[in-house]
């Protein structure tokens, strides 16, 4: 068992700075970790150059990657050159891709999670074609996303469209998500019901509500920690019912994976969306060495 984590850009014999507090934990409960560079595989395309300071086990085994968002087909190279060297991915590619990408992952939790209508993007979008999918949202509004994140801080620009119906607004709200997100979209977009939610603070900065919402990492279909997800709102009062927890997580096709889940301003809780736990942030305010001490156990146990 071992870790693998993101080496410095500047410096690839150390960890980048953003993953230190975990490269220490990880330390601390008995976890080896090694580094792999990121720029060479996604800047540059050089798998062997990313792995060069990520050692051979004497003992084949699995290893847990904590690092950047990778593009699935990156992934599944990360995996097949770590394969060669007698390393495991907790998750296998297509496990990764199940957590990572909405379409994958949403026929499996209609019941839970807003409705949601998926375009994919060849190209420019067609909004004339946008529109018709969206017909049967009526005049509701929704939200706007790709395939694995959204906009959020931008909440009135790209992210909130107060009507379906309305084209006009659509098309501005789309086209600016499409701005931001530039060359980093992933796969197309996504427009999902947009379900109020219980509101608990105002984000200081975008000045976007801040609401009841916690992420869950999971492990083998069970909860590893549940944190609160937003920094910078007080939590008090009710939590995600663990039983509903339990249900949800045993139904995802990954060992390694994380549920955000929320309380709607109706009382109910929904996933809002599904992650791959190598990838998905700690939040700020975690206990870092807490995480990595169940993470161990966890994979000690598997």
């Amino acid at each position: 068992m071992s870790m693998v984590f993101c080496s410095d850009p500047l410096n690839p014999a150390v960890v980048d700075e953003p993953y230190a507090r975990e490269f220490t934990a990880a330390s601390q409960v008995g976890l080896a970790s090694s580094l792999f560079n990121y720029e060479a595989l996604v800047n540059d395309g050089d798998v062997d150059r990313a792995i060069r300071r990520i050692p051979s086990p004497a003992i084949p085994g699995i290893a847990v990657y904590r690092g950047w968002m990778l593009r699935p087909p990156l992934y599944a190279r990360l995996q097949a050159a770590l394969l060669e060297r007698g390393i495991r991915l907790v998750n296998e590619p297509a496990a990764y891709s199940y957590a990572h990408e909405l379409p994958n992952w949403y026929p499996d939790f209609t019941d839970v999670t807003p409705r949601t209508v998926i375009v994919p993007l060849g190209g420019p979008p067609d909004f004339a074609a946008i529109l018709m999918a969206l017909r049967d949202f009526g005049n509701s509004p929704v939200v706007l996303k790709d395939y694995v994140k959204s906009q959020k801080h931008y909440w009135n620009e790209a992210c909130f469209i107060p009507d379906a119906s309305d084209g006009a607004a659509v098309e501005r709200v789309t086209a600016r998500f499409l701005e931001l997100q530039g060359d980093g979209l992933a796969g197309g977009l996504v427009y999902r019901s947009f379900v109020e939610l219980e509101p608990i603070g105002i984000h200081p900065k975008s000045g976007l509500t801040l609401t009841r919402e916690y992420r869950v990492f999971c492990f083998d279909g069970k909860p590893l920690c549940v944190l609160p997800y937003w920094e910078d709102a007080e939590y008090r009062g009710e939590t995600p019912p663990l039983d509903q927890l339990n249900k949800m997580a045993a139904r995802v096709k990954s060992r390694f994976f994380t549920m955000d889940v929320a309380k709607a301003r109706e009382g109910h809780w929904i996933l809002v969306e599904l992650g791959d736990g190598q990838v998905a942030g700690l939040p700020d305010q975690a206990n870092v060495l807490e995480f990595y001490s169940a993470l161990s156990d966890r994979l000690r146990r598997g």
